[in-house]
């Protein structure tokens, strides 16, 4: 998760800094507010495409960690018929 901050963060000051920047470049109004448009859509692009890469990287992480405990719990539980048969076998 922190990597996520970490990009939001750096996201949100170039944002910051492009705006400001054209903010005070010597432009007419309105061609200042369609510059502020399409810098704005351009990062909010951005940010959903980190924020999807991010989601479908925590999807296929969290498919590996239960597909692993699936395989691990079907080991103990056959270590442990193992042990069972094991113990069964020494008594008698």
């Amino acid at each position: 998760m922190k990597n996520n901050k970490v990009i939001l963060g750096v996201l949100s000051g170039f944002a910051a800094g492009a705006i400001l920047g054209i903010l005070y470049a010597p432009d007419k109004g309105e061609k200042t507010r369609k510059k502020i448009k399409r810098k704005s859509q351009d990062y909010a692009d951005d940010l959903k495409d980190k924020y999807e890469s991010s989601i479908e990287t925590l999807s296929k992480k969290y498919e590996t960690l239960k597909k692993d405990s699936k395989e691990l719990i079907a080991e103990g539980k056959s270590k442990i018929d193992s042990a069972k048969k094991h113990l069964e076998n020494s008594e008698n």
